[in-house]
């Protein structure tokens, strides 16, 4: 079997995660509200990290060398998954990972100020045509503006951030050390959050499968995502990735009966561009003679 086609397989598995953790969190929000999803699906996510880690003997690879960087990830990631679950449930599917896709264009911003990075001219002109997407999906103007426009593109600046953090975790810790202080401190997190006002929900019994589906579903998204990337170039991965959108799209036509916008698929059509121009370009350099 090809490593392409190997890939694909990978990537089928994270388009189908993605998918389902979007169908489960819209099921569950009349039950729960953000933080107390976050609270239960973190705790079950330790639960599996545990578990897991036990069983492959990398538990001894947890540390507490990076705990101050491990935290700035997960506030990140926790705000902005936050936002991402506040969003699937006020505005159409396809909007939502339409502008979900900006996130590597927000990672070229921040990674100069976080990592040291150059900001090319490669970088620059692709952050150009993701932000023209943006405008075409956002469409911003007093009869169209929705507050879920900004919580989902603030999501995607939201998981830029853990995206970059993550980069940086990675030099020196591995994947059971992030994913371990992932879950605990967005548990942490959840339990503080809910708990504000003094009233956590408990969960419908038939709330349970919907929140395990997301437990799980988001692990394994961003398992098959990253194995995927280890066994393709990114430019392989990438176009398979964006299938996500015309898949969610279609689930919300025929179980919401959402308006299948043709304008937000064209401008998610030219975030993707934009993405794939930089990493063909980071992947291709050209070299002078």
């Amino acid at each position: 079997m090809s490593d392409t086609i190997r890939a694909c397989l990978w990537m089928i598995g994270a388009i189908v995660s993605f998918t389902s953790m979007a169908v489960a969190g819209r099921a569950i929000s009349y039950d729960l509200d953000t933080f107390e999803i976050m609270m239960y699906r973190s705790l079950i996510g330790v639960l599996i990290v545990v578990v897991v880690s036990s069983l492959a003997r990398t538990r001894h690879q947890i540390t507490g060398r990076s705990l101050g960087t491990h935290l700035v990830r997960n506030l990140s990631h926790f705000a902005g998954q936050n936002l991402w679950f506040y969003s699937i449930t006020v505005i159409p599917l396809a909007q939502v990972f339409a502008l979900e896709f900006t996130s590597p264009l927000w990672v070229m911003v921040l990674s100069p100020l976080i990592l040291g990075e150059r900001l090319t001219r490669t970088r620059g002109i692709a952050a150009v045509f993701g932000f023209i997407g943006i405008l075409i999906v956002t469409r911003p103007s007093p009869e169209t503006f929705h507050i879920g426009l900004v919580t989902a593109a603030l999501a995607a600046i939201g998981f830029a951030g853990s995206a970059v953090f993550t980069r940086k975790l990675t030099r020196t810790e591995t994947i059971t050390c992030i994913l371990f202080y992932l879950t605990v401190m967005q548990a942490v997190f959840g339990v503080i959050c809910a708990g504000i006002d003094g009233d956590i929900a408990w969960p419908a019994t038939a709330s349970w499968p919907w929140i395990t589906l997301i437990a799980c579903a988001g692990l394994v998204a961003h398992f098959c995502l990253t194995t995927a990337l280890g066994i393709a170039p990114a430019t392989v991965v990438m176009p398979i990735d964006f299938v996500r959108l015309p898949v969610i799209a279609i689930v919300g036509v025929l179980v919401y009966a959402e308006a299948l916008d043709p304008l937000v698929l064209l401008g998610a059509a030219i975030i993707f561009g934009a993405n794939y121009y930089n990493i063909w370009h980071e992947t291709h350099p050209v070299t002078k003679t």
